[in-house]
């Protein structure tokens, strides 16, 4: 069967190479935009290990070319006078807030072995985990408790934990961010364990996380983030009292006010626009290779008609003629695609995108665009195989 459908498209091979190279290009493409797609669904489907709903961010803008200074009594003057507002249930404070692009990252040590792991890091104020909702899987939030003690406190995601103490319990384990003899390293002592964190919202990728605890008596450097969590439908109009409520406290900073919902929206336009910017591409190109397709196709199915005509004087019925011009494109679609996908599978063999192409997310792409592909190219061959369907045997052996 298959030998019978090649032999047509071989002796074509000239003309049909650049019809491939269109219908591998516009493989690849729909594949790209597929496993994207994919791998955005798959993150959005995914715990992002806090509620954003119902709080908002308050991004401090110091007046002085120093930054902000921790200074113990400006917080506590924040919060008083923030917890004083009848809609504001919680307060804490930050390093930077949920669904913004700033991040920070640092290299984590095993004291003695030497292991080293990359991570993000954010500090923040003992409030953050009530204000935000992040459940801990085990141990404990921060508290004033942990005020001066030997090992800074800090709360990590299972992630972090698989990667620096691998099949360990990592509750009391301590690690630092510097070195043996390094200049200022800090140790840390794990004291509680999230199952995720991934600051950025649903589009983010899964990263090893380490959350500091911000000590208002030792840190120098203070936060620039101020988190709240609101009463439940608390309207924009409120952020008109919560400025003149922070203007009452420094009056010579500025405050960008946001609620994390519209926050979340922008991250995600940042996400969705590009995506739908090369989705449309991808059906322009479609589009083209339709049109090539159907008129190669036409142009083919019009040289074959001696050909055609010949099979019906031979007992072809219509439907056998209408059958083997839609398989012959479907198989010459399927060798097309078949060297595109020899070279897209190195992509997950060697790894080169992580878990942004594993395995089953390169299966759903590649059936996904398998798929579009080989639809397109029936659509495109039912009208000329149906053509040729039609020619009787007299009409076609008198063709010229």
């Amino acid at each position: 069967m298959f030998a019978h459908l090649f032999k047509p498209i071989w002796k074509r091979k000239t003309r049909n190479l650049m019809l491939s190279l269109e219908i591998g290009l516009a493989f690849v493409v729909v594949f790209a935009i597929a496993a994207a797609a994919s791998r955005f669904w798959q993150l959005y489907h995914q715990p992002i290990g806090f509620e954003p709903e119902s709080v908002w961010s308050i991004d401090i803008q110091a007046s002085s070319a120093s930054g902000i200074r921790n200074d113990k009594t400006t917080y506590d003057k924040f919060k008083r006078a923030l917890q004083a507002l009848p809609e504001v249930q919680n307060v804490a404070f930050a390093a930077y807030s949920p669904y913004e692009n700033e991040t920070w990252q640092g290299g984590w040590y095993l004291p003695g072995s030497g292991a080293l792991i990359q991570g993000n890091v954010m500090q923040v104020s003992d409030d953050f985990f009530d204000t935000v909702r992040m459940p801990l899987v085990r141990g404990r939030a921060f508290s004033s408790a942990d005020e001066g003690a030997a090992e800074q406190p800090a709360v990590i995601n299972e992630r972090f934990a698989h990667a620096l103490f691998p099949g360990q319990d990592p509750l009391g384990k301590v690690f630092s961010d510097g070195k043996p003899g390094k200049k200022d390293r800090k140790t840390y002592k794990v004291v509680g364990l999230t199952a995720e964190f991934r600051n950025q919202g649903e589009f983010m990728s899964p990263v090893s996380f380490v959350i500091t605890r911000f000590s208002p008596q030792a840190d120098s450097e203070g936060l620039g983030t101020i988190l709240l969590r609101v009463k439940p439908g608390t309207s924009r109009a409120f952020e008109a009292r919560l400025s003149a409520q922070l203007k009452l406290v420094r009056n010579d900073w500025s405050y960008q006010i946001a609620p994390l919902a519209d926050l979340r929206a922008t991250m995600h336009k940042q996400v969705e626009i590009p995506l739908i910017v090369f989705s449309v591409i991808a059906a322009f190109l479609l589009l083209m290779v339709g049109f090539g397709l159907f008129g190669v196709l036409w142009q083919n199915t019009t040289k074959r008609i001696p050909e055609i005509g010949l099979r019906r004087a031979t007992g072809a019925t219509s439907a056998g003629i209408y059958r083997q011009i839609v398989a012959e494109q479907l198989l010459l679609t399927s060798l097309a695609m078949a060297v595109g996908l020899v070279l897209l599978v190195q992509l997950p063999i060697t790894g080169v995108f992580g878990e942004n192409l594993s395995w089953p997310l390169f299966a759903a792409a590649a059936a996904v665009s398998a798929a579009i592909m080989a639809l397109v190219s029936v659509l495109c061959s039912l009208y000329p195989a149906w053509r040729a369907s039609r020619l009787s045997p007299t009409q076609a052996l008198q063709y010229e």
